[in-house]
């Protein structure tokens, strides 16, 4: 760049509108709206329609003072929407002012000069809402205040974009920063002791178990106790007090997300823990390793923000940022889950030495890192080609191939169990999905098809998922531990045609409507 202010100031960037080369320069500094309105007066057309650019490879980008320039001989082909106002446009407006007032109530507000600023803020746009329903309830919305109502809330909403950019950030990682030592908000004795019955410990241990009928202190006590049946208490010499006082930290530390929250920590470690005991994995992975997968497992989605990986990455989250855009999720998981174990009242491991503890970093960041789903290819690839040239279990790659299929497996294993357990599961994560799309559309990123409210379906959610990724690595699984073609991979066949006839039903409901 050179050095004359204007240059540093302003960007130029080339549009392609209807086959037209056009230039527009703006602001470093102004608002996503004001672009937006630009070129909707370069191209004609009203400040309300829908305007979206994508670059020469087809590739969509944002309508932000931070999209990359180009060139004249590289144009952004635009495309635009026309949203002319209609008779539905009370529900339309209705849903705005809705939105507008929940967005209000996600904000999450970090120093008391953010609040402060914001609150002025919330407390002045709140009062121009209410005059502006005021008005439409008074005046009916006549077409011409229809455009005017439109053109003040999009101006609102403007300034709540501006106004959380600047003063919140969404990833803000809850209470947790790298200079924050992570302690616990109650101590034990508010963390009542169960008895758990010879019928609970030995269904604990199945795959069918129902994670759903259990409240947050009794999983505690379950994870507790398999800590205990599994021999890792003595394994690692651990405390049991430090044990209760870890699993309480690592609870607080997940968020309340519809799917990533602790339950589906449970999940997850409860069916390592039925795995452990139906393939008999001690007689193959030693007491550490097993308490390794298992804690792995306890810390695999510590404080997930309920946006998954692509997300953080496309938005420039501090999360990408910190982590080069390289599974950002699973080393935050990581970096959670130690400084949790740098505290010492929550420690399991503080009576190790060196050399064992060095051993349990290295193995719990290579099975967290693991569960990212961008690497299933080429774990499984890895997996696969052991088995074919003769599974070796004194061989430590063998070993860590194996352990990470473990992990993943349990990590999305949920339609392996009773359709009554799994489908709630279906239910949360669509639910997040849903929300992550929402605020893509808002913010101008790219949607993913799988998770947009408008395109899937619980049935197209879950066919594809369990037909080439769930039964092909649980098939896989089954030739080193047999057993397991009865009781995982058959219960996934079952899911499978049961989607597919939830498919085919909802296909046939949908032509007898028409």
């Amino acid at each position: 760049m050179g050095n004359g202010s204007s240059i540093e100031s302003t960007k130029t960037v080339y549009l392609d509108i209807n086959g037209k080369s056009e230039k527009i320069i703006f602001s470093r500094h102004c608002s996503s709206r004001d672009i937006h309105d630009l070129i909707a007066q370069v191209a004609g057309v009203g400040k309300f329609c829908e305007i979206s650019l994508k670059d020469c490879q087809g590739a969509h980008v944002s309508l932000a003072p931070t999209m990359p320039m180009n060139s004249n001989g590289l144009p952004y082909k635009v495309a635009i929407k026309d949203t002319a106002p209609t008779s539905g446009d009370n529900e339309v407006i209705a849903q705005v002012l809705t939105t507008v007032t929940e967005q209000f109530n996600r904000l999450t507000l970090t120093d008391s000069a953010s609040v402060f600023k914001m609150e002025e803020l919330k407390s002045d746009i709140s009062s121009r809402l209410n005059a502006l329903e005021r008005k439409m309830e008074i005046e009916g919305l006549k077409s011409v205040e229809i455009e005017k109502c439109k053109r003040d809330i999009s101006e609102i909403k403007d300034q709540i974009w501006t106004a959380q950019k600047k003063f919140v950030d969404f990833n803000r990682i809850s209470s947790v920063s790298d200079e924050t030592k992570i302690s616990l908000k109650r101590d034990v004795p508010s963390y009542p002791k169960y008895t758990l019955s010879h019928e609970t410990t030995d269904y604990l241990k199945q795959p069918t178990f129902d994670i759903w009928h259990w409240e947050p202190n009794e999983m505690l006590s379950l994870m507790e106790h398999m800590y205990h049946e599994l021999g890792l208490v003595a394994e690692f010499s651990i405390n049991p007090i430090t044990l209760k006082r870890w699993i309480l930290c690592v609870q607080e530390n997940y968020r309340n997300n519809p799917f990533h929250n602790f339950r589906h920590s449970f999940c997850v470690t409860q069916m390592m823990y039925g795995m452990i005991n139906l393939c008999r994995l001690w007689d193959h992975i030693s007491r550490e390793s097993l308490g390794i997968l298992m804690t792995a497992c306890v810390c695999h989605d510590l404080d997930h923000p309920g946006y998954n990986n692509t997300y953080q990455i496309n938005a420039r989250t501090e999360l990408a940022i910190r982590y080069n855009d390289i599974s950002p999720l699973e080393n935050h998981h990581c970096a959670i889950a130690f400084k949790i174990l740098s505290n010492p009242e929550c420690n399991i491991f503080s009576n190790v030495d060196k050399d064992t503890f060095k051993r349990i970093r290295s193995g719990m960041t290579m099975l967290v890192l693991a569960t990212d789903m961008a690497r299933h290819g080429e774990i499984m690839d890895g997996f696969k080609e052991k088995l074919e040239l003769g599974f070796d279990y004194s061989k430590k790659d063998h070993m860590d191939s194996l352990k990470m299929v473990l992990i993943k497996a349990c990590d999305i294993s949920n339609e392996v169990r009773p359709m009554e357990v799994s489908e709630p599961w279906v239910d949360c994560l669509l639910e997040e999905y849903f929300n992550q799309s929402d605020r893509e559309k808002s913010e101008g990123l790219p949607v993913a098809p799988f998770m947009d409210r408008d395109k899937v379906t619980k049935p197209t959610a879950q066919i594809g998922f369990i037909k080439f990724v769930l039964i092909p690595m649980f098939e896989t699984l089954s030739k080193l531990f047999p057993i397991l073609d009865e009781t995982m991979v058959e219960p996934l066949r079952t899911a499978r045609d049961r989607y597919e006839s939830m498919k085919e039903q909802g296909a046939l409901d949908e032509k007898e409507k028409k």
